[in-house]
């Protein structure tokens, strides 16, 4: 694994390491996740109509955690062993704590995730969000809230991005829909709720 880079920007910062696991580890973490994790077919509502999330969801995390968007709120299932591992590997890395994690699966290119802050009261100010992706790569776009400036980011097998300092406040960010053919694709983002 490279050094990881800060990268400074406008009102943010974030860190982007491609190799942050190697092959082998990735693959067996996705494999891992594909069928160890209790994925759900998640609902919002929106036009007053009740539709399904354009992915499947699941949340993990410390006993009493829950975490609420979209008028949906979940509440923690208990870690696996691998979610452990991949926790502890990033706290030790990079000197944080972290206590839950949500988690989407995109099966194809119509999966998707919309422009949205991780910007929710329990996440406290300037919060820490640390994305660990496995399967298929997929382009990561953040945008700027006044200057609509835009930021494209790989996101590939076995790699991190930790998105900090005010970026949240600021910054929104998305998984947009893609025509290419590609294949599953795994997103975990860890963060430290703060609620008890």
């Amino acid at each position: 694994m490279k050094k990881p880079v800060i990268h400074k920007i406008t009102d943010g910062e974030y860190i982007h390491i491609p190799d942050f696991y190697d092959l082998d580890s990735a693959d067996s973490y996705f494999k891992d996740l594909i069928e160890g994790i209790c994925w759900t077919q998640e609902k919002m509502h929106m036009f007053g109509r009740e539709i399904n999330f354009p992915r499947l969801m699941a949340f993990y995390g410390d006993a009493g955690k829950s975490y609420s968007f979209s008028k949906n709120t979940f509440h923690a299932k208990e870690w696996t062993p691998t979610l452990l591992k991949i926790k502890t590997d990033l706290e030790s890395k990079f000197q944080m704590e972290l206590n839950s994690v949500l988690m989407n699966q995109y099966r194809d290119g119509n999966d998707s995730m919309d422009w949205h802050q991780d910007d929710e009261k329990e996440l406290g100010l300037n919060p820490t969000i640390v994305s660990v992706n496995f399967g298929a790569s997929r382009m990561f776009q953040l945008r700027h809230l006044k200057t609509k400036e835009k930021i494209n980011i790989p996101l590939e097998h076995g790699s991190v991005l930790i998105m900090k300092g005010s970026l949240q406040h600021h910054w929104q960010h998305r998984l947009p829909k893609t025509k290419k053919a590609v294949g599953h694709r795994i997103n975990l983002t860890f963060r430290l709720i703060q609620n008890r």
